[in-house]
């Protein structure tokens, strides 16, 4: 049966309220959201599309996602508000963010005392308007859930801003760099023991089992999403290795890929080019990072690299802005 992402239909009904609150007209059949757990992707796409035309202003995203509430984020929301520390609500963060919804992963890195929490889009709809609402409400609840305790170092964006730059300074309160290689939010290492106020054992532990429950309802998350975690945290595996960690043979892989709209190729592609393009601006050797993402030798990766962005590493990394 092939598994349809989908979003929590409170996180739709807080784009209806947005709208709402900002006088803004959308068809008839957003305002009244179905009476349903949850929504597909598609029909999420649609709605973002119709709100960020009545809403005119580029940087709407950034206005939903600092008014969003935990109630909008399901029972995800809750367990993160109940967790005893920012680190563990993070935690929290990479196992059930799915049921707030299935359109792109997390992963955190902390690295010479600074912690990053990158966050990795899988739809091309207002991609960047969604990615800032994303991020906005990772920042505010933050700071609501330690009593406005949490500090930022900033927020990178991979787009271009959508307005002036200072806009986004205004509203959200910390540096943005935009044209990065991750969308994320920074921090100091340290916030990770930051004491939330909300902290409640007890009620987290049941509410971590409702979670699990969700999860196995959602089918945890779409092959797609488990395909590419998987070659996030292991660039040298190629579909046979994949499909062997996940239990099915690699051509029965491909098929359920092509059943929800994608393929391998188009997995690892986006993502080795990711990796890529982030290391060579980091300066990293041509020869290490060829090894590193599972190619032969230089000379594969470089054809591999000119296929993705139409120029070979070397003069990628001449034309980068230092």
């Amino acid at each position: 049966m092939t598994h349809t992402p989908t979003v929590t239909v409170h996180f739709s009904q807080a784009i209806v309220q947005a709208a709402r609150r900002l006088g803004l007209r959308l068809p008839e059949e957003w305002a009244t959201p179905a009476d349903r757990e949850r929504v597909d992707l598609a029909h999420q796409d649609r709605l973002w599309e119709h709100f960020c035309q009545a809403a005119g202003d580029p940087l709407v995203g950034l206005d939903l996602g600092l008014a969003l509430q935990v109630g909008h984020l399901d029972t995800a929301g809750m367990v993160l508000m109940s967790c005893e520390t920012v680190g563990e609500a993070l935690e929290g963060l990479l196992d059930y963010h799915p049921i707030v919804g299935e359109g792109g992963d997390f992963q955190v890195a902390e690295e010479q005392g600074q912690v990053a929490v990158r966050y990795h889009p899988r739809y091309a709809t207002r991609r960047p308007e969604r990615v800032e609402a994303v991020l906005a409400s990772l920042l505010n609840l933050s700071r609501w859930s330690t009593g406005e305790a949490f500090r930022a170092r900033g927020l990178t964006l991979c787009h271009e801003p959508l307005d002036r730059p200072g806009r986004y300074q205004d509203k959200l309160g910390v540096p943005v760099v935009f044209r990065a290689p991750d969308n994320a939010l920074l921090f100091d290492a340290d916030q990770l023991g930051l004491p939330l106020v909300h902290a409640n054992p007890a009620l987290c532990r049941h509410l971590r089992g409702l979670a699990d429950e969700l999860l196995e309802r959602l089918d945890h998350r779409s092959l797609g999403a488990r395909v590419s975690t998987l070659i996030r945290e292991n660039p040298g595996w190629g579909k046979e290795r994949i499909a062997d960690q996940l239990g099915i043979s690699g051509r029965h892989l491909i098929r359920k890929l092509a059943e929800e709209g994608t393929s391998f190729k188009l997995l690892r592609d986006t993502l080795l080019r990711e990796r890529a393009e982030q290391a060579l601006r980091q300066g990293r050797r041509v020869a290490d990072l060829a090894g590193e993402l599972g190619f032969s030798d230089e000379s594969a990766f470089t054809k591999a690299f000119k296929r993705w962005t139409g120029e070979t590493p070397a003069r990628f990394r001449r034309e980068e802005p230092s």
